[in-house]
């Protein structure tokens, strides 16, 4: 039978074991992570690990779900929504997103290694996360809808996609003939990619 622990204890618990879950998950990832590594200095045993998450895809949703708030405000709220128009917007939205990526080690793991979200997604209810109120992924959309008469006539999903992309060039920026470059040709791209997804300004 697993120990009882007092609700102090429990939440002293759960907190050492998401600071330990975010330093492996970030460091070596998901699949090296064992319950061994994740329970290291909390004080309990790999089978009491259950008591506080039903598996490490769990820990690891949890973290996600628990930074989702603060990286819709900075890449949603604070970028793309306060822009005055819509090119703009796309803009600065790419720029914070790639910021947020540099500097959350989190999101930049999810970035580089996707096959770690589709592990977590396949072991638990996909709908925790599309569903999520603070989802920068659904705030996106729904701006996009928002913002369709501003858009070229692309699928939406198109839009998301070419998004994507530029989100994915700080993984092949050694890949350059001029590396030293990056950040103008960064700048560049995003230019390009912001002025292509919408409609000639009025």
């Amino acid at each position: 039978m697993p120990p009882a622990f007092s609700a102090a204890e429990k939440a002293r618990i759960t907190r050492l074991l998401l600071d330990n879950g975010l330093r492996l998950f970030t460091t070596q990832g998901l699949r090296k992570t064992s319950l061994e590594d994740l329970v290291a200095g909390t004080g309990i045993a790999k089978s009491t690990f259950y008591v506080f998450f039903d598996s490490k895809e769990a820990l690891y949703l949890e973290l996600m779900l628990g930074q989702m708030a603060e990286v819709k405000s900075r890449v949603v709220d604070g970028a793309l929504r306060k822009e005055p128009d819509t090119r703009a917007g796309l803009r600065a939205f790419l720029h914070a997103t790639l910021a947020e990526l540099d500097g959350n080690p989190l999101y930049g793991r999810l970035m580089t290694h996707p096959e770690e979200m589709g592990a977590v997604v396949r072991k638990l209810d996909p709908e925790r996360v599309t569903s999520a109120p603070d989802n920068p992924v659904t705030a996106l959309a729904a701006y996009l809808t928002e913002h369709g008469d501003d858009l070229a006539d692309d699928d939406p999903e198109v839009i998301v996609g070419v998004l994507q992309a530029v989100l994915m060039m700080p993984l092949h920026r050694d890949r350059l003939a001029r590396p030293d470059l990056y950040p103008q040709i960064l700048d560049r791209l995003i230019d390009i990619v912001a002025t292509g997804l919408t409609r000639p300004e009025r």
